[in-house]
């Protein structure tokens, strides 16, 4: 059987014209068409009517992570272009939150544009928060691969005054290289979710970027059940495979947190039978990694989880998995976190989701049309198999649009 490791990634190949991707969003969120593909067949509405397709008891999961403004510009001196200085991770505390609330000096794993111009010594930048004057200081560190440590510290009078807040004044939203374009004014409303919440993203979870109140009300009003979790979305979710097969790509790491009643609850949908949506591609490696977590304690006989628990990149091809049913993967994790009294279960994950690995949590996906070679649309594919050349055949040939501002689809799952 092949592995995920000897896919070619030529297979993963479609030809997608510049003027298909969407640079913009449509002026209404929820007016953006929509595909729908189950069973072989494939059809088309709009957003808005997305509450039709679901059945009563339907479990809908979010991602409520939220964008930074992860993007810095250092000036230099007069008449020489700014360093930028991309936040991608935090290294010191290495907690999101933590991170973002500290209020003198914090460490970020960063890419740094024009690093070669900065010869040496601290970049400074001016601004003012909250009606305080600052200035935050850029300090290298080490060299990490092709990204570097980075550690910032504010000046100011404002001793409450957190690194979000800096970043929120400091900073732009970072948008996907493939818009070709900077932020603009609608983008600090329309590149977020309706239900945004916690800090950390460097991009947004764009399946969700079509709902709105409205919809989301009309899916309660039709007995569809509406989760949340968190998976900050990381810049390497953009990154093409560019090894001729997977077994030479290095998946990016993700950060993704829960609770344990949303695990409890998680389980008791799947051993009902009932239909499990993930609203998005992030949304879903969060709810694989929970089964390969629980599934790896149930074939270990095990309850111990590690205080930051770690998915690898290959874990859900493990063939050991497939003796192991996705109820009772999550019904072991249930258990574990309910011995262990913690309320909240946090980590990182590397998940690569392929044909060879399948989809066990999922019935069904609500996603965007992804970009050739990704590993974006591997995950697709390894919901629908072979079908997302017709699916992605029938969008291109009927005018969808594609990427992140780009139109919706509902892919149901082949299963065997």
């Amino acid at each position: 059987m092949k592995t995920a490791r000897d896919i070619a990634i030529a297979d993963y190949d479609y030809d997608l014209p510049d003027t298909r991707i969407a640079r913009h969003p449509v002026p209404e969120r929820d007016a953006a068409r929509q595909l729908y593909y189950r069973a072989g067949s494939i059809s088309e509405g709009v957003f808005r009517d997305l509450p039709s397709q679901l059945l009563a008891g339907t479990l809908l999961i979010g991602n409520r992570t939220r964008v930074i403004h992860a993007r810095l510009f250092f000036p230099l001196e007069e008449g020489k272009r700014p360093i930028e200085i991309f936040c991608l991770d935090p290294l010191v505390p290495v907690d999101h939150a933590m991170a973002l609330g500290a209020r003198t000096q914090v460490q970020w794993k960063c890419l740094i544009g024009g690093n070669r111009r900065w010869k040496h010594g601290s970049l400074r930048l001016g601004l003012v928060v909250n009606g305080s004057p600052v200035t935050l200081v850029a300090e290298r560190l080490e060299r990490l691969d092709n990204t570097f440590a980075v550690a910032f510290h504010w000046e100011t009078a404002d001793a409450e005054l957190t690194f979000g807040e800096v970043l929120a004044a400091a900073g732009s939203l970072p948008l996907p290289p493939y818009l070709g374009r900077e932020s603009e004014a609608e983008d600090e409303e329309r590149y977020q979710t309706v239900f945004a919440r916690v800090e950390g993203s460097v991009a947004a979870p764009t399946a969700g970027l079509h709902f709105t109140p409205a919809v989301l009300e009309s899916l309660a009003a039709g007995g569809v059940e509406w989760q949340e979790l968190t998976l900050h979305v990381g810049a390497g979710t953009f990154k093409p495979v560019a090894s001729p097969t997977l077994g030479g790509h290095e998946m990016h790491r993700e950060y993704f947190g829960v609770t344990a009643s949303f695990v409890d609850r998680l389980a008791e949908q799947l051993g009902s039978g009932l239909p499990v949506v993930s609203v998005g591609t992030t949304s879903l490696r969060c709810l694989e990694s929970l089964y390969c977590l629980g599934a790896q304690l149930l074939l270990a006989d095990a309850y111990a989880l590690d205080a930051t628990v770690a998915i690898g990149q290959w874990a859900a091809e493990d063939p050991a998995l497939a003796e192991v049913p996705a109820t009772a993967a999550l019904q072991r994790l249930a258990e574990a976190l309910r011995r262990a009294n913690r309320p909240l279960l946090s980590g990182y994950t590397e998940i690569l989701l392929s044909p060879a690995s399948g989809v066990r949590v999922a019935d069904g996906l609500i996603t965007n049309f992804h970009q050739p070679h990704s590993t974006l649309l591997l995950l697709v594919a390894a919901l629908v198999g072979d079908d997302w050349r017709r699916i992605y055949a029938y969008a291109l040939e009927h005018g969808f649009r594609f990427l992140s501002y780009g139109d919706s689809s509902l892919l149901w799952q082949n299963r065997p």
